[in-house]
């Protein structure tokens, strides 16, 4: 069966992950200048070589530029993954779609927890969140269940669920 001239074809479910990956990179960005960093752009390079002391130790402050670059590809990198570990788990269990308002907020919970207190730790950065910031604290766990949305609508977009 061909497909008549001017129908459009669904975009590919990588397209779909990536655009999720890219606007969550993207929001989490937003979210991190308007509570932490600066706009500016000494203000998203520190974001960025922040993100690089995962991978790089403190040395990342000393990169200069190409610490915020790798800082920025490894944030892109994490936001993508986000979604396509969604993307993945949910074409196994397609009722993971169903509902997402409610999946991507407990998804986004999940994604905070792992994110804190397994990857950091893990990394690097050696540590958790601290506690004596709690108003960051709470605005982090708000952006992390939005993107916990954005990851679900993405993965529906991917598997032609909408």
């Amino acid at each position: 069966m061909s497909i008549p001239p001017n129908a459009t074809q669904p975009a590919p479910a990588w397209i779909n992950v990536f655009w999720g990956g890219l606007l969550i990179a993207l929001g989490d960005m937003l979210f991190a200048t308007c509570v932490w960093f600066s706009w500016s752009a000494a203000g998203l390079m520190r974001l960025f070589q922040t993100i690089a002391v995962g991978v790089l130790g403190k040395s990342s402050f000393d990169g200069g530029p190409s610490a915020a670059v790798l800082g920025a590809a490894l944030h892109l990198f994490m936001a993508t993954l986000f979604v396509l570990i969604y993307t993945v788990v949910a074409r196994r269990v397609p009722s993971l779609l169903r509902r997402p308002i409610v999946l991507g907020v407990l998804y986004g919970a999940l994604l905070y927890v792992v994110m804190n207190f397994v990857v950091m730790p893990l990394s690097r950065v050696h540590a958790s969140p601290s506690f004596a910031h709690p108003y960051w604290i709470g605005f982090s766990v708000l952006a992390h269940l939005v993107f916990g949305i954005a990851c679900v609508v993405f993965a529906r977009r991917a598997l032609h669920w909408v």
